[in-house]
């Protein structure tokens, strides 16, 4: 047995390392010898994750997102694209925060963070649970409003704005519409940077439902 079996898949600091090292008086050289042999790994200055091979588990990036920079969730395109509703891999973990927006690079990925404001953080994530470990997520619902959120340009005017949008843009799942919930459509709209353009999907959406 490893001594990280009990830590997991879990990002952890230096206090951590102490408590399984109490004997070792320069814990940061420890951790630097233990990073070294590629035991540990270096998320960010302070802040590192055991690797599979010393726990048998594999790591999670949503979990690492989560723990890196908070209060966080992963949404955007990587929640689309975890639920399958987009086609493409997505290699950038995006997330977003109630701080300012950040960027961290470390061996496990890239992890992008887009500030948003608290009355929007809140609605629509969700817990979900994977390689035994529990992180934040966007509902599908408010992943595609991420995204629609944190597009500069978009303007979707019309239904056929909108259809053109989530089939050719972003390739979305359109099929997929007729199960979301519109309440967390109509909350996040109310607090949105792009209100009309998440009204017009709501009402694309409801089209659909009619036909």
């Amino acid at each position: 047995m490893t001594p990280f079996q009990d830590i997991g898949n879990v990002p952890f600091d230096v206090n951590v390392l102490s408590s399984i090292f109490p004997n070792c008086k320069h814990i940061n050289e420890k951790a630097r010898s233990l990073e070294k042999s590629g035991q540990i790994f270096r998320l960010k200055k302070g802040m590192y994750v055991a690797s599979n091979t010393e726990t048998g588990k594999g790591l999670s990036k949503e979990l690492i997102a989560n723990h890196l920079y908070g209060p966080s969730y992963v949404g955007r395109e990587y929640a689309l694209r975890y639920y399958g509703l987009i086609p493409e891999r997505v290699y950038l973990v995006t997330s977003v925060t109630t701080k300012h927006s950040r960027d961290f690079e470390n061996v496990v990925g890239s992890f992008t963070y887009q500030n948003c404001q608290p009355e929007y953080f809140h609605l629509g994530i969700r817990m979900e649970q994977a390689d035994d470990v529990n992180f934040l997520i966007a509902s599908p619902e408010k992943a595609l409003c991420d995204v629609i959120n944190f597009s500069k340009s978009l303007f979707l005017r019309s239904m056929r704005d909108v259809e053109l949008y989530l089939e050719e843009d972003i390739r979305f799942d359109v099929d997929a519409l007729a199960d979301f919930d519109l309440q967390v459509l109509e909350q996040c709209a109310l607090v949105s940077r792009k209100e009309f353009s998440i009204q017009t999907l709501i009402k694309y959406i409801k089209h659909g439902r009619h036909l």
